[in-house]
């Protein structure tokens, strides 16, 4: 079922159509001569119901809302102009707000694609498109989004690791654009027949569950302990190297390669070392 527009005329005009219409009925039931026949007194009385009953049909329509109309349990269209609005005083009108809405989920524990437990919560930006299809097609479309929503989260979540092992792997916490794009996708799939489109989708919380927060912690602090490591060696070994040439052309001093790796390995001590050195000053010979 797609939207369609409804039936409907400006009210303004109408309410002076219902103005004469009802000074009319009063003029009927005034000039009515009671000794005669009484036709134009119940010409009155039927004018003035009619118009009464023609009251019925006003509506007011806030902007970025629409009125959902059905005749009798059919859809009849859905109105969407602005103001004060008339139509069939038969149909039975429903309220439905068009505005952008958001929500943020709830903090959901779900296992990644690595099986390790996390913690992850979005935040949804959201908007009623069809509202035919919102209204007709499913029971309670607020809670279909909120719940639909979490499902795509869930089923998102399970689909990546929490972090990178390598470059090519998008991953939840160091792709945040691909992760989202995929989201909003995942949760507009299982919302299009809710006639509502989803404008925006972005992970708001991601934690390692607490049970293995402390673990994971770890193994982070050595995977940059790692990484800090392997960059002050390779500086090292570039310093040792470049002091090494240095000493040779330029004549400085001439070592053997017993002593060359001496001095290498006191180096690589002196620059690899986590505290300040101190060093043993040789005040005799060099042999």
């Amino acid at each position: 079922m797609n939207e369609r527009k409804g039936f409907s005329v400006a009210g303004i005009p109408f309410v002076g159509v219902c103005l004469v219409l009802a000074a009319i009925g009063v003029g009927l039931l005034v000039t009515a001569d009671p000794s005669r026949s009484g036709s134009q007194f119940f010409a009155g009385i039927v004018v003035i119901v009619v118009t009464a009953f023609l009251l019925k049909g006003f509506f007011q329509v806030a902007p970025n809302e629409g009125q959902v109309m059905q005749l009798f349990g059919k859809y009849a269209g859905t109105v969407r102009a602005e103001g004060l609005r008339w139509t069939n005083p038969f149909y039975t009108k429903q309220r439905l707000s068009l505005r952008v809405r958001n929500f943020e989920s709830g903090k959901l524990k779900v296992n990644d694609n690595d099986g390790n437990p996390i913690e992850i919560g979005a935040v949804v930006v959201w908007q009623v498109l069809d509202t035919a299809e919102a209204v007709f097609c499913v029971d309670d479309y607020e809670n279909f989004v909120h719940i639909q929503s979490e499902s795509a989260l869930r089923q998102m979540a399970q689909s990546y690791p929490y972090d990178a092992h390598d470059d090519g792997k998008p991953s939840l916490r160091s792709h945040g654009e691909v992760i989202n794009n995929h989201l909003r996708d995942e949760i507009q799939a299982r919302l299009e027949k809710a006639g509502v489109q989803v404008i925006e989708a972005r992970i708001s919380h991601l934690a390692y569950a607490q049970e293995i927060a402390q673990a994971m912690l770890q193994r982070q602090q050595a995977g940059a302990i790692i990484a800090a490591r392997t960059r002050i060696v390779e500086g090292a070994v570039s310093m040792v190297e470049m002091a090494l040439a240095q000493l040779s052309q330029r004549g400085v001093v001439e070592l053997d390669e017993e002593r060359k790796a001496a001095m290498v390995s006191n180096l690589l001590v002196v620059l690899c070392g986590e505290r300040g050195t101190q060093p043993v000053v040789n005040t005799g010979t060099l042999y």
